[in-house]
Parts: structure tokens; sequence; C-alpha cells
């Protein structure tokens, strides 16, 4: 089964190895044209798995949250530029930071807590992921557009 269809069902990850390789695998399907926004708690495995995404894309040296920096830029195959709207308060925040410049090739949008900036991913292809922690401790990956 492809990642994309696997993770539509929902994948549980038991280590940061596995989330990372999910990652990787997920690098690879993800079109040229598209943000990918991650929504769960603190702790769900979200940098994780842009970690493994930064790997897919052939981007070495550490891949960290960028909470207080709001974004980073890696280069690899393709720029990954990874957001964290955890500290602002609505999209205006983004427009102020130029954000838009990033969303279309060769850029690829990863952002932590889109819920933060409602309305500004609405306007470009967007796939989304759901991050949770199963009952049994393990973390679970769900598609849930795109």
């Amino acid at each position: 089964m492809d990642i994309l269809s696997e993770l539509r069902e929902g994948v549980l990850s038991a280590s940061a190895e596995e989330t990372e390789t999910i990652g990787a695998r997920l690098a690879a399907a993800l079109p040229d044209n598209a943000a990918l926004a991650l929504s769960g708690q603190l702790g769900t495995g979200k940098t994780t798995l842009v970690r493994g995404i930064a790997r897919g894309l052939g981007i070495s040296g550490s891949v960290t949250s960028p909470t207080y920096n709001i974004y980073t830029i890696y280069q690899g195959m393709r720029q990954l530029v990874h957001m964290d709207a955890y500290r602002l308060g609505d999209a205006h925040d983004l427009d102020s930071l130029a954000v838009g410049e990033f969303l279309r090739p060769p850029f690829l949008v990863v952002v932590e807590w889109p819920e933060n900036v409602p309305g500004f991913f609405e306007e470009y292809p967007t796939w989304r992921l759901r991050l949770s922690i199963a009952p049994d401790h393990r973390h679970r990956i769900r598609l849930t557009q795109g």
C-alpha cells in the first residue's frame, strides 16, 4: 500500500525512528504545489515527522522546532520551510512575515499548529495531517485532507 493510502487509514508509530521513516516516505509523495499542515497536541511527533520529511528531501543536519524563529528554511532536493505557528495570533501575523512567498514551488511549506492561523492556508493546496497518541501510547498519524 502506498504512503498516502496508509495515512488516510491512519498509521501507528512506536518510535521516533518509525515516525521519521513515515515522514521520509511522505516527502517522496508530496507534490510541488502543496503545503502540509500538522495538527496535534505537544509531544505527538510533529517535529519528528518534519525531521523525516527533511531526510526524505536529502536534508542533513539538525532539524528542530522553529518555535522562536517562527520558520526555518532548509535546502535539499527542494527547499523546506518548516513553520511553527504556536506563538502566532492569526493569519495577519503570517502576512507580515511574507510567508505567502514560500507557498509555491520549489518550496515545500510544513506548518505546525495551523489552527493558530485560521484561513491563511485555505487559498493554497494544503494537505492536513492529524497527529495524536493512541491508547497504547503509540503515535497515530492520519491524513485528514489532501
